[in-house]
């Protein structure tokens, strides 16, 4: 069977592309096709696979600010030729979706969310960004032509599989399809039980608005308590900016070296609505529970009281109340780190190959 694999595009390493490097265990030869591959900014984590990039590879600092050319992104999705392959499985939170497949061929999509900027967070995306109030102008028309070739997308997967429920409702929503529910991988063999953790709060994330860091950096500056920042963004510098010195900025660090941040924290601090939450599972995985908001994938992932606590409303006033109310002693790491071993990237792996394998019969019966 000729598989690929399709991936919006490869200039970052998170969440989705911890799916791909597990689409790319079980299939080894397959080739990955995204629209932009940047080996330094991924991390080397598909280092000697074969990638197959569009047109968009060559344009000048695309790699880097990839915003600006959303608009030739359809067109370059619909390049690819896939003609000669038996299953595509697009990994999905925008593009990837869109490839055209012959009408034989079996196209299952991984989606992590129907577009955000497109959908629910449209308006949240022109206000949000620090574009020219000129540009803002121009901004919806444009959404509006991605949101018309995204609703058409939608309808070329043969099957969907989400990150969560969250997401599964929001497809359903958006795209008028059923998905099943498949949550992403982690390697939560890789962590470890710390029988003394440090005194800081942690945060793992990228530098996005919706991830709502500004609120958790504006409650610590009130405290003054430790914590510990890791990831890189658009946001760093404004974030940095509004830091008192009892918040530290760690930049991107290695997979080693973010084990040992987990487990020496206090708790994980998750302020934004996510459609799932791997830093949470991440954290979990090191025993350490994790202060979220009330919101989106969370709901899934946390047992309130036993694996963490919630606090009501993205405000400073919110999360301050739960930080107040979080005591160490209520939290078991040994339960914490079992019951994070439902999302291990094995058990992720053997459900995607039952899905595969149950999709293909279907086609043949």
């Amino acid at each position: 069977m000729r598989v690929a694999l399709v991936h919006d595009y490869l200039n970052q390493y998170g969440g989705a592309e911890r799916v791909l490097e597990a689409f790319c265990e079980i299939w080894p030869e397959a080739p990955i096709f995204t629209l932009i591959y940047d080996k330094a900014r991924t991390g080397a984590a598909f280092e000697g696979r074969k990638i197959k990039t569009s047109f968009l590879q060559k344009v000048p600092f695309v790699k880097a600010h990839h915003r600006p050319f959303l608009m030739l992104m359809p067109l370059a999705i619909e390049q690819f030729d896939l003609s000669k392959y038996d299953l595509v499985l697009s990994n999905s939170a925008s593009f990837a979706k869109g490839v055209i497949t012959r009408p034989k061929t079996l196209h299952i999509c991984y989606c992590h969310t129907p577009t955000r900027y497109v959908w629910d967070d449209s308006h949240k995306y022109v206000e949000e960004f620090n574009y020219p109030k000129l540009i803002k102008k121009f901004i919806p028309p444009f959404l509006n032509y991605l949101r018309l070739w995204d609703e058409a997308a939608s309808s070329r997967p043969d099957k969907y599989i989400a990150n969560s429920c969250f997401v599964s409702q929001r497809i359903k929503k958006y795209y008028q399809q059923a998905a099943e529910v498949i949550y992403p991988p982690v390697k939560t063999k890789n962590f470890y039980l710390s029988q003394k953790p440090g005194d800081y709060f942690l945060i793992v994330s990228r530098f996005l608005p919706y991830k709502k860091i500004d609120l958790a950096i504006s409650a610590f500056n009130e405290l003054g308590w430790p914590l510990k920042i890791i990831g890189d963004g658009p946001e760093r510098r404004k974030l940095k900016k509004m830091a008192r010195s009892n918040i530290e900025f760690l930049g991107l660090v290695g997979e080693k070296d973010l084990v040992e941040y987990y487990v020496r924290s206090r708790a994980l601090i998750f302020p934004q609505e996510e459609d799932f939450g791997i830093s949470a599972v991440e954290a979990m995985s090191a025993g350490r529970p994790v202060i979220a908001y009330r919101g989106g994938g969370a709901l899934e992932i946390i047992k309130e009281g036993e694996t963490g606590l919630f606090f009501e409303e993205q405000t400073v006033k919110s999360l301050l109340d739960a930080l107040k109310n979080f005591q160490d002693e209520q939290f078991d790491g040994q339960y914490i780190q079992t019951y994070a071993w439902q999302f291990d990237k094995e058990i992720f792996k053997n459900k995607i190959k039952e899905f595969v394998e149950k999709s293909l019969n279907h086609l043949i019966t």
